[in-house]
């Protein structure tokens, strides 16, 4: 399935504005241009690729501002969407999640498929708890 050009480029375009707001530290109207975005696709929205990063950019503006709940729905559907399933990056973020979450048992399930996917460069631009964590668990 395939958006049209012209719902596809109304979504970039609304997605490239929150990228720059939130590089701006403007996080919230960087979450409604995304928001706005996911509203544009057509019925059963999680089908679509879009759904998959557009929750990826809600989830990280979340995460950045510790909201560990919304950000975990968030990483939750887009593992549910298109290439989410397998994604490091998706798999990383549900692991510290869960972590925060104290569920240290999914934590490091989510974390090892992280790993697996992308190796411990994934883990160097968060806190360091993440990976010294998962260096309990499993070896690195």
């Amino acid at each position: 399935m395939q958006l049209s050009d012209a719902i596809y480029s109304e979504i970039t375009t609304l997605s490239s504005r929150g990228d720059d707001l939130v590089n701006a530290g403007d996080f919230e109207a960087g979450k409604q241009q995304y928001v706005a975005a996911l509203r544009l696709l057509p019925d059963n929205h999680r089908k679509w690729e879009a759904a998959t990063w557009l929750y990826v950019a809600i989830g990280d503006v979340h995460f950045r501002l510790k909201d560990y709940d919304k950000a975990f729905k968030c990483f939750y559907n887009a593992v549910q969407c298109p290439k989410g399933l397998g994604n490091p990056y998706i798999h990383l973020r549900l692991g510290q999640l869960y972590y925060e979450q104290n569920n240290f048992e999914k934590a490091t399930d989510e974390l090892t498929r992280a790993y697996m996917g992308a190796g411990i460069e994934i883990f160097m631009e968060d806190d360091p708890k993440y990976l010294e964590f998962l260096e309990t668990k499993i070896e690195i």
